[in-house]
């Protein structure tokens, strides 16, 4: 027996794969890893589990019945040819010209959402649109699902370069230790987020790193309805409030502020434009669209509505004029109706203590939301596999997927803009799940159903994967040398071939490479090397990058050996729009106005009456009572994997109930509903319902609910639920955040939970489609 130990990453963390005789049996954190993430737990179960898509596969009526919408795409019983990998790609280079030379390249849409591989040259979003755009183009997406509002918003009121520092290059938590004194934070910090990183970080610090801030005497303020939203060892007040009205919190506080001179007057006046008109609005002079008359956004009106209580609001708001206080909008509050107003409120009230631009102080957005978030910097950035230039100008929105392809040419609105939905043909999608992401389930199966034709690469055999006519299996980052980092991270990693591909798969881009052979462009998509020579290529580019900036990078070969090297240029930032308020003429933001725009005279001429030109308090349909949905259900990122990755493995089965994902319900509630710890119970919404394994726990708020996503989707059973195994997005309605970023809104919704009754159904999600024979490694 051979046994050997292989270092590799994911976007979970840097550890060491343990091989046996060709087979993954078990995985050990990093050593130099201060908190290594559970996920790690996974990897020896998923990467050889009866799931994985072993062979080529193409669905049975599609086959036979030639390309066309079908209403059984991805319905419980479709059947799946396994073919030989030739066949495959003559049936895909044949359909993908058919479909761009009869209706256009605009009529393919290009899916990728890049969570497919940690690794930088084998990364699925990267190297399907560079095979896209090798071919004439595709319709494509913009923004993402975790902060798609905040993407549209933010250019409007801080510029895009602000908000590309907002995102990427937010201060560090060493830097908050040192100045911050009272970090108050809408949507918790949620320490099983700060696993996560795209491209993976080689050590978790975030969690320690907020536990010593607590240490050296910062104080946290979670106004969330988890209590548990803060890590273990952190010292956070909890102020309680209603899913939803965190925006009425934050015009409360302003209000304060406001009326008792708290306001820094000085710093609205010279940084920001609008305050005035803001001020009009929160103090009840004003209405929504700047006529007279108003309601005064007082804490006893915030009470009302968040529950949280008046005394408390006004205490907040002085503690906070005291101190050098940072005000964090965690993502995940953004993912709701209106979304953009919390941002918007934020940001406001921020500038209302007049601390933005000052170490430890102003507004973050993602602090509790990712692993690098406050991880530090790296302008250099990574080594990365060129796409090219996608000569098609078509693209939605990317929480707009399922409209796009029920209503081809139906009208929409976007940042300013009426736009029309592209004639969708063909769908290709490589390294991503929308079933994890999108909302309403059944709607977004049915959409799936419309297109002529739809293909995926993929690992396993996902809900998107059986959603798809031709199936292509792609080999796992186990399987393949890769380099890999992400923003922020302390070193860049090489990721080595560990174990031999599992069955038939291959790596994606000699996938690609075969396909532009059969559509007569091999060597405009290769440019004559192999992935191997790409990875090296893309590493000396980046080397000679570094070299121009003075900082010395070891060569491949040495890198490669080392196995790592510490990020070069990597900085760790003390505020930000610093530079700004040192200088706000010569450093002027770019807005309209140069400065932090609390009223924006560019979103106001839109006319959005679901996104005026100032934060306002818009309440969104979980605040409106209706007897058959009496609960809020908040649908936050799962502790067992990272998104639905590998939610088969170990550590992410020891997280279920009864096989289903764990619902949360206070104790109070679930006596009112008649169910208790360990039933299977059946959570209905407007769109859908699921089965769940019920939880029985006081942190959280009554009247809220709480189930994670990250199950896959199992519509097995459709008489007994809309998904048997957990899945939130089941429930959601499928609308977004508003006309103007149209983010996703899956984080909450109205929702009634009852005793399921009769037989409970098995879960068949991790089984392979009929047809397909699965591989044992």
């Amino acid at each position: 027996m051979s046994t050997a130990s292989y270092p590799t990453s994911a976007h979970w963390g840097s550890y060491s794969v343990v091989v046996e005789d060709g087979r993954v049996v078990g995985a050990r954190p990093d050593p130099d890893d201060p908190a290594p993430s559970p996920l790690i737990g996974n990897t020896p179960g998923a990467q050889h589990h009866a799931s994985r898509v072993a062979r080529p596969a193409v669905r049975r009526r599609w086959l036979e019945n030639g390309p066309g919408p079908d209403p059984m795409r991805g319905a419980p019983g479709d059947e799946y040819v396994e073919v030989e990998w030739p066949r495959a790609l003559d049936l895909l280079a044949g359909e993908l010209d058919r479909v761009r030379r009869g209706y256009g390249n605009a009529a393919i849409y290009g899916g990728s959402y890049g969570w497919g591989s940690a690794g930088r040259i084998h990364h699925a979003q990267s190297q399907l649109h560079r095979f896209l755009n090798t071919i004439g183009g595709y319709t494509a997406s913009r923004t993402t699902y975790s902060h798609g509002a905040l993407e549209v918003l933010m250019p409007h009121l801080i510029g895009m370069p602000g908000t590309n520092r907002l995102l990427h290059r937010a201060p560090a938590w060493t830097q908050i230790r040192e100045h911050t004194e009272l970090l108050v934070t809408f949507g918790g910090l949620r320490v099983s987020n700060t696993w996560i990183a795209a491209g993976g970080r080689s050590a978790q610090t975030a969690g320690p790193q907020m536990r010593a801030a607590s240490e050296a005497g910062v104080e946290f303020v979670s106004l969330s309805p988890l209590r548990d939203d803060v890590p273990d060892g952190v010292k956070a007040a909890w102020l309680s409030l209603a899913p939803g009205t965190d925006t009425a919190v934050m015009l409360a506080l302003m209000h304060v502020l406001f009326t008792e001179g708290l306001a820094d007057t000085d710093f609205l006046d010279q940084y920001t434009v609008g305050a005035d008109r803001l001020r009009a609005y929160v103090l009840g002079e004003r209405d929504e669209q700047g006529r007279p008359g108003g309601v005064e956004r007082t804490p006893e009106w915030a009470e009302s509505i968040s529950g949280v209580a008046a005394g408390e609001l006004r205490a907040l708001a002085r503690r906070m004029a005291r101190c050098r206080t940072l005000v964090n909008v965690g993502w995940s509050v953004q993912r709701a109706r209106y979304g953009e107003q919390p941002l918007w409120a934020g940001l406001a009230l921020a500038c209302c203590l007049g601390q933005v631009g000052l170490p430890g102080g102003g507004f973050a957005s993602g602090y509790g939301s990712m692993g690098n978030y406050g991880g530090g910097a790296t302008p250099l950035g990574l080594p990365r596999m060129p796409q090219g230039n996608n000569p098609v100008d078509s693209y939605i929105p990317v929480a707009k997927v399922s409209d796009m392809l029920l209503h081809p040419g139906g009208s929409y609105r976007y940042d300013g803009e009426d736009r029309r939905y592209p004639d969708i043909r063909l769908v290709y999608w490589a390294g991503g799940n929308p079933f994890h992401h999108h909302q309403d389930l059944a709607r977004l199966s049915e959409a799936f159903g419309r297109p002529e034709t739809v293909v995926v690469h993929e690992t396993h055999w996902t809900a998107t994967a059986r959603h798809a006519d031709i199936v292509l299996p792609a080999t796992t980052v186990l399987e393949r040398d890769d380099v890999t980092g992400s923003q922020g991270d302390l070193v860049l990693r090489a990721m080595r071939k560990a174990v031999e591909p599992h069955g038939q798969a291959r790596d994606e881009y000699d996938t690609y490479a075969d396909l532009a052979e059969r559509l007569g462009v091999r060597e405009e998509f290769t440019e004559g090397r192999t992935s191997g020579e790409w990875m090296r290529l893309a590493y000396g580019r980046w080397r000679a990058m570094a070299a121009r900036r003075g900082l010395e990078v070891p060569d491949f070969d040495e890198f490669w050996e080392r196995g790592r090297l510490e990020m070069p240029g990597r900085v760790e930032d003390e505020a930000l729009l610093g530079e700004f308020r040192a200088d706000p003429e010569g450093k002027a933001l770019r807005t309209p106005s140069g400065r932090i725009e609390l009223f924006s005279e560019t979103i106001a001429s839109f006319g959005y009456e679901d996104c005026p030109g100032h934060p306002v308090w818009l309440p969104g349909p979980v605040l409106e009572e209706e007897p058959e949905l009496p609960l809020v259900l908040v649908a936050n990122q799962p502790r067992g994997s990272m998104h639905s990755q590998q939610e088969m493995g170990a550590h992410s089965r020891a997280q279920k109930v009864r096989g289903r994902s764990p619902l949360r319900m206070h104790p109070r509630d679930a006596e009112a509903c008649g169910v208790a710890e360990g039933d299977v119970v059946r959570v209905t919404g407007p769109s859908g319902s699921c089965l769940a394994g019920l939880v029985v726990s006081d942190a959280l708020r009554p009247g809220v609910v709480q189930l994670s996503t990250g199950a896959w989707f199992d519509p097995s059973e459709q008489e007994a639920a809309t998904c048997v195994h957990g899945n939130p997005n089941a429930l959601a309605v499928d609308e977004g955040t508003s006309s103007l970023g149209q983010g996703c809104t899956g984080q909450l919704v109205r929702v009634r939970v009852e005793p399921f009754e009769g037989p409970v159904p098995p879960v068949r999600a991790y089984e392979p489609p009929r047809g397909v024979a699965p591989v044992e490694a």
